[in-house]
C-alpha cells in the first residue's frame, strides 16, 4: 500500500487541506473508489476505512492480480466533515456538483479537476454515495442512463438492487456522470446510512465491492455470491408525498413490504401534538427508499416504493 497525495490547498488560517488517496497493486488504472465527497457522509467514509483495511491484508497476501492497480480516495471533503456542514464549508457549495472540475477556478472546482485528473481513466470507478434528500435505502448500485452504462457489469456487484436514473441537468458536473463520459464504466453505490454509521451496510458495501474486483479478474477473493440483481428505472419507483408539515413518524424501514392501504407515516403538529396527518400506501410494494429527518414540508416526498410486478 502505497499512501499519496493527490491535492493539497494551503491553508491561511488553518491547516492545509490534503486530498490523500491509497495505492494498491501494480501500475495499472483497474479501479477507483471514492468516498465522501460531502462533509456529512460519514458512512461512506467509514466503509473507505473498512475496504482500505481489506485491501491492506490482500496485498499483503498476493492477492492482487499481477500488474492490476486500485485507488482508494476516503474523502475529499474533510475541512466540512471537521465542522459538519454538508457542503465545502466556506461558500456552501456542493463539490460533487462541480465535475469535472476548472484547474483555474473557485476553490470547489480546483479541487473537483484536480481529483479529476487523478481518478479518470481508471477501467472501473466506484463512488459512495448519498442522496440528495435526508433517508435511508435498501442498499444498491445507481448508474446514470449516458448510453455507455452496462447494467450486467452492475450485477456483478451482488447487490439486490441496480438503478437505472435518466440524467437530468443537474447529474452532468457529478463525479459518476464524468467518470462514464470519459471511458470509465462506473457505480455509484448506496447503502442504508450518510450521517451515522450503520455496520451492517457497511459490511455489505465492502462485500459488494469486493465481489465485483474478483469478478474482474482484480483480485484474487473467495467471497459469497450474493444476489442475483433486479435492474429497476427510477422512473417506476412511486413517490409517496406528505400533505402538510411538521414532526414526521415514519412507520415502515427500507426493505418492508407494504400493501395498498397500510398506515406508513404521520405528521405531527410541532405545537400541539396531534396528529394532523395520515400517510397510507398507495401501492402493494416494497419500501426502497424511506426519509428520515425529524421534520418535513408539504409535499415533500417520504417514501420510494417499488410496486409489485404484477402492476
Amino acid at each position: 500500500m502505497k499512501k499519496i497525495e493527490l491535492y493539497r490547498l494551503k491553508g491561511l488560517y488553518r491547516e492545509d487541506f490534503v486530498v490523500e488517496g491509497y495505492r494498491f497493486g501494480g501500475e495499472e488504472n483497474s479501479a477507483c473508489i471514492v468516498g465522501a465527497l460531502r462533509g456529512n457522509e460519514m458512512q461512506q467514509l467509514y466503509i473507505c476505512s473498512q475496504l482500505i483495511k481489506v485491501l491492506k491484508e490482500l496485498e499483503a497476501h498476493g492477492a492482487i492480480t499481477h500488474g492490476h492497480g486500485i485507488l482508494v480516495v476516503p474523502t475529499a471533503n474533510s475541512y466540512s466533515m471537521n465542522v459538519g456542514k454538508r457542503f465545502w464549508a466556506v461558500d456552501n457549495i456542493d463539490i460533487n456538483r462541480t465535475f469535472p472540475g476548472d484547474l483555474r477556478g473557485d476553490t470547489t472546482k480546483q479541487i473537483a479537476g484536480e481529483l479529476f485528473e487523478k481518478v479518470k481513466g481508471y477501467s472501473y470507478g466506484i463512488q459512495f454515495a448519498s442522496f440528495y434528500m435526508p433517508g435511508d435505502f435498501i442498499p444498491h448500485v445507481r448508474m446514470m442512463e449516458t448510453g455507455y452504462q452496462n447494467a450486467s457489469l452492475a450485477n456483478l456487484f451482488g447487490l439486490q438492487y441496480v438503478v437505472i436514473r435518466k440524467p437530468k441537468p443537474m447529474d452532468t458536473v457529478t463525479l459518476n456522470y464524468n467518470w462514464q463520459m470519459n471511458g470509465t464504466n462506473a457505480f455509484s453505490i448506496y447503502t442504508n446510512s450518510t450521517d451515522l454509521v450503520d455496520d451492517r451496510s457497511a459490511r455489505q458495501a465492502v462485500s459488494s465491492v469486493l465481489r465485483f474486483l474478483t469478478r474482474m479478474g482484480i483480485l484474487k477473493y473467495n467471497n459469497h455470491s450474493g444476489y442475483i440483481a433486479s435492474v429497476i428505472n427510477e422512473y417506476d419507483l412511486l413517490p409517496v408525498k406528505t400533505y402538510d408539515a411538521g414532526f414526521y413518524r415514519h412507520l415502515k424501514n427500507p426493505g418492508d413490504p407494504v400493501f395498498h392501504g397500510d398506515l406508513i407515516a404521520q405528521v405531527i403538529d410541532p405545537y400541539e401534538g396531534e396528529v394532523k396527518s395520515e400517510i397510507y400506501s398507495q401501492t402493494d410494494g416494497i419500501v426502497f427508499f424511506a426519509h428520515t429527518a425529524p421534520m418535513v414540508t408539504g409535499n415533500e416526498v417520504v417514501y420510494k416504493i417499488i410496486r409489485r410486478m404484477h402492476e
